[in-house]
């Protein structure tokens, strides 16, 4: 029977730059932390834990490594956040009133043609170091609000023998949605969290098809309701610039965030 040993928590020395999480247990797995300045997709279905996973990560970020940290939700309002963050002991006010961390929630009634831009011009700004979209799955879904007919060129949707129909149009402003939005955040001087639903044929990683082939980094949290003291699960799928654990860990939710456990 595999035995399930605690972290040993200890100050990780990172290898080149990196951006380190303060996750316990997990920063081994990337060799010292996230790749600086890389775009990491945190997916997985409802209740593993993408959420507070990147929350930690913003903590630890302005508490232990001085670093100005963005949390942007289109999902949950401020409030609930907040709540959220009271379960493990993160007092979120207060880093807000230092101007270590900022919690945007922008309902998707507000969303905007401008919206994209202004996260970036507050990211620049405000010099922040860390940040975390809560969650690409639903900015995918008014993707179209961000591109107008205008913008759009026969030669973009329509190639030699293709039929023209509005379907194709709207899978193509999806798609470069993504790639444009994901693209865009290397010019940003931070390491960016993207957190999305899983997709469920199993076929692909989330929902959306294109973000996993994107983006830097992905990282798979699972939930399986099995018995026995760990029901959720952690793996490294992908990391570019760096090598990374290959192992499914588990995962626990404790009193004070999330950690990782190795089997050995």
């Amino acid at each position: 029977m595999a035995i399930i040993k605690k972290p040993i928590i200890k100050k990780i020395k990172p290898v080149g730059k990196r951006s380190q999480t303060g996750i316990a247990g997990f920063d081994p797995l990337v060799q010292g932390g996230f790749p600086l300045g890389s775009s990491i997709l945190i997916a997985g279905g409802p209740g593993t834990g993408k959420s507070i996973f990147s929350l930690q990560y913003l903590i630890s970020g302005a508490t232990k490594y001085k670093e100005k940290g963005l949390y942007v939700s289109f999902e949950q309002t401020t409030r609930a956040i907040k709540n959220q963050a009271s379960q493990f002991g993160w007092n979120i006010s207060s880093l807000e009133k230092s101007g270590m961390l900022t919690i945007k929630s922008i309902p998707t009634s507000k969303m905007t043609k401008e919206t994209m831009k202004e996260i970036h011009e507050f990211v620049k700004a405000n010099k922040i170091k860390r940040l975390v979209i809560d969650s690409l799955s639903t900015i995918v879904v008014n993707a179209p609000i961000y591109t107008v007919p205008s913008e759009l060129s026969v030669e973009d949707v329509v190639g030699e023998n293709v039929v023209f129909s509005p379907p194709i149009i709207g899978d193509y402003v999806v798609k470069r949605f993504i790639y444009n939005f994901i693209e865009s955040l290397r010019y940003l001087d931070c390491t960016s969290l993207l957190i999305s639903e899983a997709g469920k044929d199993g076929e692909f990683i989330t929902r959306d098809t294109l973000s996993e082939f994107v983006c830097d980094g992905v990282i798979l949290i699972t939930f399986e309701s099995m018995g026995g003291a760990f029901s959720r699960s952690l793996i490294v799928r992908k990391m570019r610039h760096t090598k990374n654990d290959e192992d499914v860990h588990p995962v626990e939710i404790s009193n004070k965030g999330i950690i990782v456990h190795k089997i050995e």
